[in-house]
C-alpha cells in the first residue's frame, strides 16, 4: 500500500492518495479534519470523528482532500455537527445533479488527484471567505492553548464558543482540544519517545492519563503505536 500527501491549493487543505493492497480495514484517528474523497465512482464527505474509525480499504485507489478543523464546512455549506462521525455520499449535501457532474469530472480524469482538487478549488471559490475568529481558534488549540484562553482572547463567552465549535468543527472546544492534543501526543510516540516523557510534554497528568486517553480515542494502546 503506498500513501502521500502535499499541500493543496485550497486553502488549510491537504491533498492525498492511498493505493491498494493493505488490510481490508484501516483505523482513522480522530484529528479534528473533514475530507472530501473519491473511491471507486464515488465521492463522499468524511465527517470530525470523535473515536477512531474502522473503514473499508483493501485494494481500491483513495484520493482525498483533508481540510483542517474548522475549514470544510464553509466550503461544503454544512455544519460539521451533522456529518459527526459519518461517511455521506456527497448527493447528500449537495444537489444530485451537481453531485453527479462532479464525480464524473474526477471519474473521467487522467490524473484523480488534480482533478479533486480542482472540484475542491472550484467549492472553494464559490463559498464564502473563512471566518478568520474559527481559523484563530482552531490555530489555538492546535497550538495546546486553554479551552479559556481561547475564549478570552476571541472574546466569546464559554456558551457562544461551544455553539460556534459545534458548527465548524462538530464537536465543543474541550473535545476538539483533546483530539488535537492526542494528534500532537501520537507524533511524539511514534517519532519514539517513551510513554511517560510523552506524558509530560503533552500536559496529561501521567502516562495512564496518556493510556486512557490512547484507548479512548485511538481504540488501541501506547505500546501499538510505538516504533519496531
Amino acid at each position: 500500500m503506498g500513501y502521500r500527501e502535499r499541500r493543496s491549493r485550497v486553502d488549510r487543505a491537504v491533498v492525498w492518495q492511498r493505493t491498494g493492497g493493505g488490510a481490508d480495514q484501516a483505523s482513522v484517528f480522530p484529528d479534528g479534519c473533514m475530507d472530501l474523497i473519491w473511491t471507486e465512482g464515488t465521492l463522499m464527505v468524511a465527517g470530525p470523528d470523535s473515536r477512531a474509525a474502522r473503514v473499508r480499504a483493501g485494494a481500491a485507489e483513495f484520493v482525498g482532500v483533508r481540510f483542517a478543523p474548522g475549514a470544510a464546512p464553509a466550503v461544503l455549506g454544512v455544519p460539521a455537527v451533522e456529518l459527526l462521525d459519518q461517511r455521506v455520499e456527497l448527493d447528500t449535501i449537495v444537489p444530485a445533479a451537481t453531485a453527479r457532474a462532479l464525480l464524473d469530472r474526477v471519474d473521467n480524469a487522467p490524473d484523480r488527484v488534480v482533478a479533486l482538487e480542482s472540484v475542491a478549488v472550484d467549492l472553494a471559490a464559490a463559498a464564502p471567505s473563512p471566518d478568520p475568529l474559527l481559523t484563530g481558534i482552531a490555530e489555538a488549540m492546535a497550538a495546546g492553548e486553554s479551552v479559556a484562553h481561547t475564549a478570552a482572547r476571541a472574546g466569546l463567552s464559554a456558551r457562544m464558543l461551544h455553539r460556534r465549535s459545534l458548527v465548524a468543527f462538530g464537536y465543543g472546544p474541550k473535545m476538539l482540544a483533546r483530539i488535537l492534543r492526542f494528534q500532537r501526543a501520537l507524533e511524539t510516540i511514534r517519532a519514539g519517545t517513551p510513554a511517560a516523557e510523552t506524558a509530560a510534554l503533552h500536559g496529561y497528568a501521567d502516562q495512564a492519563h496518556l493510556s486512557r486517553e490512547v484507548r479512548d480515542l485511538g481504540g488501541c494502546t501506547v505500546r501499538s503505536l510505538q516504533p519496531g
